[in-house]
């Protein structure tokens, strides 16, 4: 297992977030909130891919 880590970008305005993502992490329905554009969104991540729920 790696213990690579990347940063959470926000899928909105592209700003890096307070979050990190291991290779493992799994995200359902998670609220991300962007600190710099403001915005509170639902997001789904697997294998360090983001997608924004509508």
């Amino acid at each position: 297992m790696s213990d690579l880590k990347k940063w959470l970008f926000c899928p909105i305005c592209g700003g890096k977030t307070r979050l990190q993502l291991l290779e493992t992490t799994e995200l359902k329905d998670f609220p991300l909130f962007c600190p710099k554009c403001k915005r509170e969104m639902l997001i789904r991540a697997v294998n360090y891919k983001v997608q924004l729920i509508k």
